[in-house]
């Protein structure tokens, strides 16, 4: 099948920039002695999974979603951690999946959540595995790796005969905002130094701590020492997009997903090419805006996924993608024909890929070898 037989817009996978991808995380993350739990909150599939095991070094998997949980427990895979605070309304369904096979680790980052789990698991019966959130960068969700709520909520899940103290669980996503190598390799330290100190603190106080657990695909890629770490979760290395290539830890090559569209026509008078991928198709995340190179919605490349010119969509509507110079160098009237099939690398893969619910996978020579099913939902 050739993908001119495809109907616009579809969910292109490289196959062979996404074998090359986990090959080099994989290799990275072995040769300092780690091991990876690859995050798949970005593919959703089955499929990608098994490339991702088939390329070696991994343990289990992290998802971000109970759905993503449900259905990779259904496709065999029962090492699952879920990497989103937990919340009182899923206490339920956690027991359910366990219940059905699931060797399921939640998190949490708080005493007060730490006290809610332990009463429901005394009063239900049901016995859950916690990893305590660590916040090293202030990003986002966390506990003070540094702080004493990291012993309280130690102690209080530790003290719960229902509950199993596991271990703590960083997510460096302020890496997103480093713009050099340098700050890169210092966020990936300091992901793992901070880690690794809480890790202590809680052995010293007598409580459990087998797991030490980091992970973002820039300081995945970035990190030069694992002492102290027991896996490494980063996800969106296994395909890339244009936010990873603006902060230099891969390049417009390595990018192994894109949305495949078809040029419908024209307006002469404003320079513009129309595509039928709008919003729909690429969503609405413009993450490359604050970087150097604003990628507007998406990057425009031509049929076999070479960067045609500056070309991006500029702008989005549902169903149609606004193609026009970013610099204003070249003019997309001179370089399309009504027709013409193009590819959109995303700003992030992640995003663009929730979009669809199946990949087309293409082989090195363009030809289409497969079709892969993802899940979605919560």
């Amino acid at each position: 099948m050739s993908i001119n037989e495809i109907v616009t817009p579809c969910l292109l996978l490289d196959r062979a920039a996404m074998r090359s991808n986990i090959r080099r995380m994989s290799e990275h993350i072995g040769g300092l002695g780690g091991v990876l739990r690859p995050h798949v909150k970005t593919c959703k599939s089955i499929d990608v999974l098994n490339e991702i095991v088939a390329g070696g070094n991994t343990r289990g998997i992290t998802v971000s979603t109970l759905g993503e949980a449900d259905y990779f427990l259904k496709n065999g895979i029962t090492d699952i951690t879920y990497a989103v605070g937990i919340a009182p309304n899923k206490f339920g369904p956690v027991a359910d999946l366990s219940a059905r096979g699931a060797d399921l680790r939640i998190i949490l980052d708080s005493c007060e959540m730490a006290e809610r789990l332990a009463t429901y698991a005394a009063l239900k019966g049901y016995h859950y595995r916690v990893l305590i959130e660590l916040d090293t960068d202030g990003h986002r969700s966390g506990v003070d790796p540094r702080g004493d709520e990291l012993l309280r909520i130690g102690r209080c899940l530790h003290e719960s005969a229902k509950i199993e103290l596991v271990g703590v669980l960083t997510h460096a996503g302020e890496s997103y905002a480093c713009r050099s190598q340098e700050a890169l390799v210092a966020m990936a330290r300091q992901e793992r130094d901070r880690s690794v100190a809480a890790a202590e603190r809680l052995r010293a106080d007598g409580l459990p701590c087998p797991v030490v657990s980091i992970g973002s695909t820039p300081t995945a890629l970035a990190v030069d020492d694992l002492a102290g770490i027991t896996e490494v979760r980063p996800g969106v290395y296994v395909f890339f997009d244009l936010v990873m290539a603006g902060l230099g830890v891969c390049s417009l090559d390595d990018i192994a997903v894109s949305v495949l569209a078809s040029v419908t026509g024209f307006q002469a008078d404003r320079d513009w090419a129309i595509i039928d991928a709008g919003w729909m198709a690429m969503s609405r995340d413009r993450g490359t805006q604050s970087q150097e190179i604003d990628y507007g919605y998406g990057l425009i490349a031509d049929r076999h996924g070479a960067p045609i010119a500056d070309l991006v969509i500029g702008d989005a509507n549902q169903e149609h993608g606004i193609v026009r110079s970013r610099q204003g160098a070249t003019s997309p009237l001179s370089v399309m024909n009504l027709g013409d099939l193009v590819r959109v690398l995303p700003n992030h893969a992640c995003a663009t890929a929730a979009q669809f619910d199946h990949y087309v996978v293409v082989a090195a020579d363009g030809t289409v070898c497969g079709r892969w099913d993802r899940t979605g939902g919560w």
